[in-house]
């Protein structure tokens, strides 16, 4: 199966390494990075890299793959941040709040007393988002492969 891509779309383009994006772990089918304009620390966005917009046209294999990581990652942000809680978000279409049209899944580790906001305000620094996506890594299983 060619994985269908659109040159125009910035997640595309981060999977192509034409993009900087600070990636978090990868493999064939799936890439997590941070959010450029986190809505908290560790504000993690899970994507398969074929180019679908949404979770209608997602194929269900792709779909489960994205699910099943949600796991180890949501258990790294834990150990990273220990949060009060995490939102799992996941947004289509302009309606629903979706901003990039390429299926993408949220997971923001949540505090008591913060907003509850999807998208940040604020774009956080390069080093700022190196230093999160490495710490990420490192807290990750052995099972899941590193890049």
């Amino acid at each position: 199966m060619e994985m269908p891509i659109k040159p125009s779309c910035i997640f595309c383009q981060i999977v192509a390494g034409t993009a900087r994006g600070h990636k978090v772990w990868e493999d064939e089918h799936s890439l997590v990075f941070l959010d450029l304009f986190p809505a908290s620390q560790g504000h993690t966005l899970l994507i398969p890299k074929p180019h679908w917009e949404n979770l209608f046209e997602t194929p269900a294999e792709y779909l489960e793959r994205i699910i099943r990581l949600s796991k180890p990652i949501a258990d790294a942000l834990y150990t990273v941040y220990e949060p009060d809680g995490l939102s799992v978000i996941q947004l289509n279409g302009a309606a629903a709040g979706q901003t990039v049209f390429h299926y993408h899944m949220h997971l923001i580790p949540r505090w008591h007393g913060t907003a509850m906001q999807i998208h940040g305000r604020r774009q956080a620094s390069r080093e700022e988002l190196d230093e999160a996506a490495a710490h990420i890594a490192a807290a990750l299983p052995s099972s899941l492969t590193h890049t």
